[in-house]
């Protein structure tokens, strides 16, 4: 596979609070995803560099964007965030590669900027205890 851009060949869906996926990518301006591993240092003291073991696998993900309040669109996704405890499914595809993992959304921030501008952001972690894999 060619090296590539992030242009142009992202989706992106998040299940809103009943289970439904909604395509908000074109209300998300820009994201970050994580899949972190934990790491235990193991290292005796013989050594003279570290040894460590792989642990538990994670994921998160911080979306941000343009508030919009249409229907199906990234406000009726986020919400419910405050009120309801539920996992989300989090589906992204790059160039081609897909990674979906269950996720817990922790925050919905808004924030107007003094030019006027309305945005958002939503923090999201991994949420059932299933390894993060690309597809």
């Amino acid at each position: 596979m060619a090296k590539s851009s992030g242009l142009g060949q992202t989706t992106l869906s998040v299940d809103d609070a009943s289970g439904t996926a909604r395509d908000i990518r074109n209300d998300v301006t820009n994201w970050q995803m994580s899949t972190p591993r934990g790491v235990q240092d193991i290292t005796g003291v013989d050594k003279s560099a570290n040894e460590r073991l792989l642990l538990l696998a994670d994921a998160s993900i911080t979306l941000n964007g343009v508030f919009n309040p249409a229907a199906n669109r990234q406000h009726d996704v986020f919400k419910t965030v405050p009120s309801t405890s539920v996992q989300r499914t989090v589906t992204q595809t790059v160039n081609g590669v897909t990674l979906a993992f269950e996720a817990v959304f922790s925050d919905y921030q808004l924030s107007r900027s003094d030019s006027g501008e309305l945005t958002w952001s939503a923090p999201g972690s991994l949420a059932d205890g299933t390894v993060p894999t690309w597809a």
